[in-house]
């Protein structure tokens, strides 16, 4: 049978400038349905991220009710843990019933939104064919920067010994961030947003 599993954990600040910060949540899916490239993958996003996809999401299936973000309020604290728990358990739950819809798990924002660092900007560029990689080629190229999953490393080794051909050659123009997290996964950069 077929599942996905999605966590939303380990919040972290991370300063855009010397004046503003923002916290980005990490997004852990581990699946074994044929809808996903990745069969593991690990993400950082940020709130604003997710108000991208939401937007997105509702913009392609409208005549669906999507569920609801945690709301976005002023008096949100960064340094109040119950705030950033609350925050983190609500977005959880957001993905949660998103990946319970079969019409939702077709767009392909969303597989690079789980799957990739990509910025908002260079999602949209993807899915409309504007970049020289396809949506597959963003994931396989972010999942072999990341080195969070020895399992999948070994895979990629095997397969490279196996069958030499595959070409990054498609896929090299792909910009992930150069701010490792400690995790493997890479932080949003902060020029990605305004």
């Amino acid at each position: 049978q077929e599942f996905v599993t999605v966590l939303v954990r380990d919040p972290r600040t991370q300063k855009e400038d010397s004046w503003h910060s923002y916290i980005d949540y990490e997004i852990f899916i581990h699946t074994n349905s044929m809808c996903f490239t990745r069969k593991t993958s690990c993400v950082r996003r940020r709130f604003r991220e997710f108000v991208w996809l939401r937007q997105r999401l509702q913009s392609n299936a409208a005549l669906m009710q999507l569920p609801e973000l945690p709301s976005k309020t002023p008096f949100f604290n960064m340094n109040n843990p119950h705030h950033v728990d609350h925050r983190r358990q609500g977005l959880q739950e957001f993905l949660e019933k998103i990946l319970q819809d079969a019409l939702l798990l077709s767009d392909s924002r969303l597989h690079l939104f789980l799957q990739t660092q990509l910025s908002p900007e260079d999602m949209e560029a993807c899915v409309s064919g504007q970049t020289k990689y396809s949506v597959a080629d963003a994931i396989h190229k972010f999942a072999s920067l990341n080195r969070r999953f020895p399992i999948e490393d070994e895979e990629r080794k095997e397969g490279k010994n196996n069958a030499d051909c595959d070409s990054e050659s498609s896929s090299s123009r792909l910009r992930p961030s150069d701010d490792s997290i400690s995790c493997g996964c890479k932080a949003s950069p902060a020029s990605e947003e305004s």
